[in-house]
């Protein structure tokens, strides 16, 4: 299938890379724009990955309150300048990341911070699991490095579908906004404290009730 024009224009507004640069990209992706967007990023031609080492001091810190005063998130974003922390989009992007903190309750921020101790944990357990669903020892290994993506996704901040827009993950988001403001943007940490934690209480459903309120 050949490279429409629209494709490179949406892969281009995503990554920031150039125009011939993302119509390789697509075609090596059979113009898949995620896979493309990985490809370009791989490459180092994303605006995102060139600007990923660029320090990034200023920003904003953001605090997201579900109604009721039952669940608090605040998050710390940066950017390179306080022209930027200042800018209306940015400030969306971080309000837009603590109610997404607040949904969905990531314990991390990125893969890397998962604790070593945590992860062979939860590689045993997936393991033994796939023993004792009889899956044969040659594959199980595997078999646990799909799970352990499935981990990552509902633990890990970066790899979660965005609460407002489950097509694209917090990663693409971000890499959207660097790409549209210019700057290198990284989501430092965050704080989610919930009512009653760790007390115990009836079962209730804080991510449908904070999504029902953004609609």
């Amino acid at each position: 299938m050949a490279v429409t024009a629209a494709l490179v224009k949406e892969l281009r507004d995503k990554t920031g890379a150039g125009m011939l640069d993302c119509k390789k990209a697509l075609e090596e992706a059979n113009n898949d724009v995620k896979k493309a967007s990985e490809i370009l990023r791989e490459k180092g031609l994303s605006a995102a990955a060139n600007k990923a080492g660029r320090i990034a001091s200023e920003g904003l810190v953001e605090s997201y309150i579900h109604a009721g005063g039952r669940i608090g998130v605040l998050v710390e974003v940066n950017c390179e300048t306080d022209f930027v922390a200042k800018n209306e989009t940015f400030k969306q992007f971080v309000k837009d990341v603590a109610m997404h903190v607040a949904a969905a309750n990531p314990k991390y921020v990125t893969k890397e911070e998962v604790p070593n101790e945590d992860l062979e944990k939860e590689r045993e357990i997936l393991k033994q699991q796939a023993l004792n669903e009889g899956k044969p020892e040659k594959i199980v290994e595997k078999m646990v490095d799909g799970r352990m993506a499935k981990f990552f996704e509902e633990y890990c901040l970066m790899e979660q579908q965005f609460v407002k827009d489950s097509d694209k993950t917090i990663s693409q988001l971000l890499n959207e906004m660097v790409s549209h403001i210019g700057e290198n943007i990284s989501i430092r940490r965050f704080a989610r404290y919930e009512l009653g934690e760790g007390l115990e209480k009836k079962e209730e459903n804080f991510a449908e009730e904070v999504m029902s309120q953004v609609k």
